[in-house]
């Protein structure tokens, strides 16, 4: 027996980039796609056990409630059976099927338990896929890195119906900053060092948002799709991805925390624009309404929204820990909302 630990991830420029460079494999002259990422401080832990014939999953909700247990039979064809008819624990036995495909393994029993917000853009679900591939990794002695466990996760996320790209399993790598270039199924990725502290908010809008929908929505303006709505589509996450994040990359190794939220305000701007008109869960009414709030505008350098976007979840650049500890207790006076503080600096944890 033995414990695992996955952070959130918090995509701090370059949503939807992922998937939308990954098609290149069939249309070359679309940008490839870039992403600024970082882990959270938030994740999510698991008590490990090797089982001999069932995968047995139990998680402890951040709300308190408690989902599962659920037992799949420890082969293939059952984990997949499970992946694909949906439920709480999809994407984990969606893993859990790729990972006996590919490897000779018994079974699993999961006690999971954290702190990180659901279907808010933090990539819990990825969270999870990434854990399972890690647990099985240790409990089985198969000597995964990092990449090895993005990708079974990637896959077994995929395997239960999610139209998701390749970012989210970042969190792979833990709390370090990455920059990451999706060219068709290329990925290639480095890890950075923040130049200066930032104190970024994540604040949890206390909404909804159908992922789903989203990414089902933008795809369909991919790879040739016609009309200005489309066009705009694949212009946003193309080649304007591309120079806001060439800047956003340099402001985080330069240590300009100015430069950074001034960018995120930018950014919301041109994906209002070119994006949300694709998709109605886009127009995320709560988002704007506290990014348009005085308590921002006073404590921030500037923000955007979180993952896929929606009404998940927003993130600002503070103008530093105490101005940042004030908008807390501003927002959720005024918005009934959560906040979760992160701080990039140099020599961060990984």
């Amino acid at each position: 027996m033995f414990e695992v630990f996955v952070p959130g991830r918090l995509c701090l420029f370059g949503e939807h980039s992922d998937w939308a460079g990954a098609w290149r494999s069939v249309q070359s002259d679309l940008e490839p796609g870039y992403c600024l990422v970082t882990g959270t401080d938030q994740g999510l832990h698991a008590t490990v056990e090797p089982t001999t014939a069932v995968v047995e999953i139990t998680s402890l909700l951040p709300d308190g409630t408690l989902a599962g247990p659920e037992r799949i039979p420890a082969d293939a064809a059952a984990l997949d059976a499970a992946a694909r008819r949906g439920g709480f624990f999809s994407y984990a036995a969606g893993v859990a099927a790729e990972v006996a495909l590919r490897h000779r393994v018994g079974g699993l029993r999961l006690t999971l338990r954290g702190d990180l917000p659901m279907g808010k853009g933090l990539s819990s679900s990825a969270a999870l896929c990434v854990l399972v591939a890690r647990a099985f990794s240790r409990a089985y002695g198969l000597g995964l890195g990092p990449r090895d466990e993005m990708d079974l996760a990637y896959a077994g996320e995929r395997r239960a119906g999610s139209e998701c790209g390749r970012m989210d399993q970042v969190c792979a790598f833990g709390r370090r900053p990455v920059w990451l270039r999706f060219d068709g199924p290329d990925l290639a990725l480095e890890t950075l060092e923040p130049g200066g502290p930032f104190a970024l908010l994540i604040v949890d809008l206390k909404r909804g948002k159908d992922t789903r929908r989203i990414l089902k929505d933008l795809n369909a303006c991919f790879p040739t799709t016609p009309g200005p709505v489309a066009r705009g589509v694949r212009e946003a996450l193309g080649p304007r991805n591309a120079d806001l994040l060439a800047r956003a990359r340099a402001a985080l190794c330069a240590g300009d925390a100015a430069a950074l939220g001034a960018q995120m305000t930018e950014a919301q701007a041109r994906f209002d624009e070119l994006v949300s008109p694709a998709c109605p869960e886009l127009r995320a009414p709560r988002l704007h309404e506290v990014l348009a709030s005085a308590a921002v505008r006073e404590l921030t350098f500037g923000g955007k929204g979180v993952g896929s976007q929606g009404d998940g979840c927003a993130q600002v650049v503070a103008r530093g820990p105490g101005e940042r500890d004030r908008l807390v207790r501003q927002l959720e006076a005024e918005f009934h909302v959560s906040s979760l503080p992160l701080t990039l600096a140099p020599g961060g944890a990984a």
